[in-house]
């Protein structure tokens, strides 16, 4: 992780939360990184408040399964179930910015020029909205120390621990889509 580093936050700069639903207490997800990713995440969340930025939160919907709208796992992790965020987006795939409503629009209409992504997992949802948020012009920051992912098998049934693919997220991310930080560079 990246030491303490001097970040120059715009004023209006968004705050994204991904995902930070109870569908990813189920233990058949196995086992997870970051047990301190909720705790940072209700500190971006108090600093955001304080400086009175805007602030999204983003969920997860399905027809059906997990996270299908009005079954437990859809339901908020209670750092942010009673948020009133700037914004609500509901998505069905990866990128916040493939949801309703148009999270590009409403940024734009908002003269933001800035997001701080934070939220679950890292290497999902997360890092596809910062890929997208880069490519439509943001200067995104990207919070590792904020999210968790969950330990992984690939094709040839090798398990990468959720560790390994945060810290490969953010090395793959930081200087070309994002700005990698730490919860105390943005609080």
């Amino acid at each position: 992780m990246l030491s303490a580093m001097t970040v120059e936050i715009s004023p209006g700069a968004a705050l994204i939360i991904i995902d930070v639903q109870k569908a990813f207490e189920d233990p058949e997800l196995g086992r997870r990184d970051n047990p301190d990713a909720e705790a940072n995440i209700g500190a971006l969340v108090s600093a955001w408040r304080q400086a009175g930025r805007p602030i999204v939160r983003v969920a997860q919907t399905e027809d059906d399964g997990n996270f299908a709208s009005g079954t437990a796992g859809h339901a908020f992790k209670p750092v942010v179930a009673s948020l009133d965020p700037a914004l609500d987006v509901a998505k069905e795939v990866h990128s916040a910015f493939r949801g309703t409503p148009d999270l590009n629009e409403w940024l734009r209409a908002n003269g933001v020029e800035q997001i701080a992504i934070c939220g679950i997992q890292t290497n999902r949802c997360c890092e596809s909205t910062a890929r997208d948020g880069a490519d439509l012009g943001y200067d995104v920051l990207f919070v590792p120390d904020a999210m968790h992912t969950f330990d992984k098998a690939n094709a040839e049934g090798v398990t990468f621990a959720a560790e390994q693919l945060s810290a490969a997220t953010a090395a793959t991310l930081h200087d070309y889509f994002a700005t990698v930080v730490t919860t105390a560079d943005l609080t």
